[in-house]
């Protein structure tokens, strides 16, 4: 029987051939045994890659986040009391309307001062359950904190006439006077504020900032005073005020429409060329927009597609504006409001009619203001006026056209209050 001869086993890298070195490393390149390894590394190679590819793809297509509300600024480290909203009342409806502000501004959580000017001739010292216009002022100071400035009330003649109406809203222009604050944002009180616009006091320097008034686009390039976004100063003070003067003397015309329009015409005046335009899709809607049926304007192109709930969404405030009906805190007459309503898409006047958002953001707007000027002021819209309007004979049938009535309705808070739809 033949004898079967041992196995030659390779040599090992120090070692004497013996068998005792099984675990030394064979003389075989390293890079040889690297390679031998990956073959069987192959299939398994594909998989990883191809997990990575899938990994990589998902990351490059994910949504980004949306950055940070101005991440430069540590709103925590701020001194507000550099800044403020400011509002002025020269009548009772726009005392209520100026609280209404301050209340929505507290609830949003701005932390900056709030400036309140008022007529020098009224006072906080509460004489009855009925002096609501001292109730008010008192609240303005207590609950709000607001820096009550009293006024000798600026006026500027609204025609040559002597029995016409003098315009009492350059009032606003006394926020230049301020000079205590860094910045001071005025706000027309005949608004609905929807979001915090604490972001506007760290625009870059500028004198004043403002949206366009993009009704008139793009026949007219106006800028809109329904908010502005000023730096105090002097000598723009008193800049503004001489041109109020002058017209107030008829030294230079004014282009006046409404009654409404002289602080805005001196600001264009003196601003038009040089202002920060805001965005007005944030900062200058106005109610009237959602009974529009062309949006052109308001969305600057022919391509986008209107969006009620969007356009209110984006929204930092609303203005109200929608002559010739009354501001919210008058009713609307009945004769008017039909004509009035925002019209639904689909078979309007039917009872089949539909795509009525507009219609239902617009009569929500309104119902909100009345209910937060009930709940916070106490105060009832006014009954609506005559419409068609009468002949203007008398100074209170002047104002009850304007929309702007001289006997407020006072709920106590005892009372309930229905307000009409």
């Amino acid at each position: 029987m033949a004898v079967r001869k041992p196995p030659i086993l390779p040599y090992r890298r120090g070692s004497d051939a013996s068998e005792a070195d099984f675990f030394d490393i064979p003389d075989e390149p390293c890079w040889a045994i690297v390679k031998r390894q990956l073959r069987h590394l192959k299939q398994l190679r594909t998989w990883l890659a191809l997990f990575a590819l899938t990994i990589l793809t998902l990351f490059l297509r994910r949504e980004k986040p949306p950055p940070p509300p101005l991440p430069h600024i540590d709103f925590d480290r701020v001194d507000w009391s550099r800044y403020a909203y400011s509002q002025y009342a020269t009548s009772s409806p726009y005392l209520c309307n100026a609280l209404i502000v301050f209340d929505t501004l507290q609830r949003l959580g701005s932390r900056a001062q709030r400036v309140l000017f008022y007529p020098e001739n009224w006072d906080v010292l509460v004489d009855d359950t009925r002096d609501r216009d001292s109730q008010l002022l008192t609240m303005a100071q207590e609950k709000y904190n607001a820096l009550l400035v009293p006024i000798d009330v600026q006026m500027v003649k609204a025609g040559s006439g002597p029995n016409e109406s003098w315009d009492k809203s350059i009032s606003k222009l006394l926020a230049f006077g301020e000079t205590e604050f860094d910045r001071v944002i005025h706000i027309d009180s005949d608004v609905s504020v929807l979001q915090n616009m604490d972001e506007l006091f760290f625009l870059p320097h500028t004198q004043v900032a403002m949206p366009r008034a993009y009704w008139n686009l793009p026949e007219k390039k106006q800028l809109s005073s329904l908010l502005i976004v000023l730096e105090p100063s002097f000598k723009e003070w008193y800049a503004l005020m001489d041109s109020a003067r002058a017209i107030e003397y008829g030294q230079v015309e004014a282009n006046v429409s409404s009654r409404y329009k002289y602080d805005m015409e001196l600001m264009n005046e003196r601003y038009g060329d040089t202002a920060m335009v805001l965005p007005h899709r944030q900062y200058g809607l106005v109610s009237g927009e959602f009974r529009r049926d062309e949006h052109r304007a308001f969305l600057g192109n022919e391509y986008e597609e209107w969006d009620p709930e969007k356009a209110l969404a984006e929204a930092k405030l609303v203005h109200f504006s929608d002559w010739p009906l009354p501001k919210p805190w008058v009713m609307w007459p009945q004769e008017l409001i039909a004509d009035m309503l925002p019209k639904c898409k689909v078979k309007p006047g039917t009872p089949h009619e539909s795509g009525c958002k507009d219609r239902e953001i617009w009569k929500k707007l309104y119902d909100d203001f009345r209910r937060r000027r009930r709940d916070i002021c106490k105060l009832l819209s006014y009954p609506a006026p005559n419409w068609p309007p009468r002949d203007k004979n008398s100074p209170a049938e002047a104002e009850a056209a304007e929309g702007a009535p001289v006997a407020p309705q006072v709920a106590t808070p005892a009372t309930p209050v229905e307000i009409p739809a």
